[in-house]
């Protein structure tokens, strides 16, 4: 068993006199003609340790392999650091290059680019900025399951392989064992008979369609984990494999989930700013000059909220020229998105009651026959961040709806089977957690929140 101590435990709660035992990766080193200095990091918080060595105790080859980069293990005694930037430090007896490098070790001490540091996702986490931003999206995740367990839910895993596009785009991965050298044909058409499930197969994308018969039996659920979409937009939001958090509610309406919603976000800052309080400090130093007053909006200000009609009446007299015409029975563009959310009302925002045509077949149907009761929050700078609505419990019109978008009723068969035996009303929504994770740390490309980002043409 490795005897160690995590730079954590050391500077929070390491006793000074004591010695200890560390790991970590040098961050920077300079060795004078009596002492050598090296700041170590093993992860485990923002902080370095500062390993002061006397020149006397070691050799010149061992302090020589004092590299960035790096892997060392040190032994010493702590102290009261002198500097401000640690309340303590090492003074190290003995050392081991556990891990060492060579002049060609790529991220040196200075500030390298995002654009750059995504050429080698294998290396980034060793920087102060992906490093943070881990960290966070770790406690983010935590806080998630923390607020959903506190309202009640009950975590359920839905199949990442499904029969179904819950968001009616067809922007689909297929999934397949036939050969694709040689696909099997019958009467012009891929015969899906020899394929492993004996009929097309995609990556979901979107856990909704799962999640609602689980709720309508233990009435509060909640979903998180990958997505697949096969969308080959190159913007700053997408990718081809992201997280989403879907909840899904019975007996909630529309009214309902806005506040949940609403609940959510704020547990998520609250929580971040108790647990991460450094990276936050570092992000908005270094990427959002104005993080912590996004934090108190979250924290202290209701969420505004409009309607579709009356947000595409801002938009078109707004006297703004925008790249794409906002156009009644059209989605929002990002631009329209930021504009809403950040200049007109400097906080997130809730919209409403969108037309028909814009949202998929399972939001429900407005009195006035020409709106549903969807609802999306946006963001300043980030734009969408939630999708959700109340959902139609109706049959009748459930299947009038998905008949309009041409849906094949055998694959949907059990979803209106729903609405036949014990239906209830009911809500959900969607966060992409990328998104969330963006807007809670100032980062501009969602590739920068992702350890591995996918995104069309490129894997690595």
């Amino acid at each position: 068993m490795i005897r160690r101590e995590s730079i954590r435990t050391v500077l929070r709660q390491g006793s000074v006199g004591s010695t200890t035992t560390v790991y970590g990766w040098v961050r920077t080193a300079r060795v004078s003609s009596k002492v050598a200095f090296a700041a170590i990091n093993d992860g485990s918080c923002f902080q370095n340790l500062q390993v002061v060595f006397d020149r006397d105790l070691f050799a010149h080859e061992q302090l020589a392999g004092l590299m960035t980069g790096a892997c060392v293990r040190a032994e010493g005694t702590i102290v009261e650091s002198p500097g401000r930037e640690q309340t303590h430090e090492l003074h190290a007896t003995s050392l081991e290059i556990v891990g060492p490098v060579d002049d060609a070790y790529p991220l040196q001490k200075k500030r390298h680019s995002l654009e750059f540091l995504r050429t080698m996702p294998h290396l980034r986490p060793r920087t102060n900025t992906f490093a943070s931003v881990f960290r966070v999206r770790h406690h983010l995740s935590l806080a998630i399951h923390r607020f959903f367990d506190e309202e009640g839910f009950y975590y359920v895993q839905p199949p990442l392989i499904t029969s179904s596009d819950a968001e009616g785009a067809g922007e689909t991965f297929q999934v397949t064992t036939l050969p694709l050298h040689d696909v099997p044909m019958k009467d012009g058409k891929v015969d899906f008979s020899q394929d492993f499930f004996r009929a097309p197969a995609f990556m979901s994308v979107s856990a909704q369609l799962e999640a609602e018969p689980l709720a309508l039996a233990l009435g509060k659920v909640y979903t998180f984990g990958p997505t697949f979409r096969a969308d080959p937009s190159d913007t700053r939001t997408h990718c081809a494999e992201f997280w989403m958090i879907e909840p899904e509610m019975a007996f909630f309406d529309l009214e309902d989930n806005m506040a949940l919603i609403e609940r959510f976000m704020r547990y998520c800052a609250n929580y971040l700013m108790e647990h991460c309080a450094d990276e936050i400090d570092f992000f908005e130093r270094f990427y959002e000059k104005e993080l912590k007053e996004r934090y108190r909006m979250i924290q202290e200000n209701e969420f505004g909220r409009i309607t579709y009609r009356e947000a595409m009446k801002l938009l078109t007299e707004s006297g703004r020229s925008f790249d794409t015409v906002p156009k009644w029975g059209e989605d929002f563009s990002s631009e329209h998105q930021r504009y809403l959310a950040g200049d007109v009302f400097g906080k997130p925002v809730f919209i409403t009651d969108f037309a028909a045509t814009v949202k998929p077949f399972y939001m429900r149907l407005n009195d006035d026959m020409e709106t549903v009761a969807g609802v999306d929050l946006f963001a300043p700078v980030v734009g969408e961040l939630v999708g959700g609505s109340q959902r139609e419990e109706r049959l009748d019109v459930l299947e009038r709806r998905a008949s309009e978008q041409r849906l094949d009723m055998e694959i949907y068969g059990w979803f209106m089977e729903l609405r036949r035996w014990g239906s209830a009303p009911h809500s959900g929504f969607g966060l992409g957690f990328e998104r969330l994770l963006m807007y809670l740390t100032g980062m501009e490309n969602i590739r920068d929140v992702l350890p591995f980002p996918r995104t069309s043409g490129r894997m690595f």
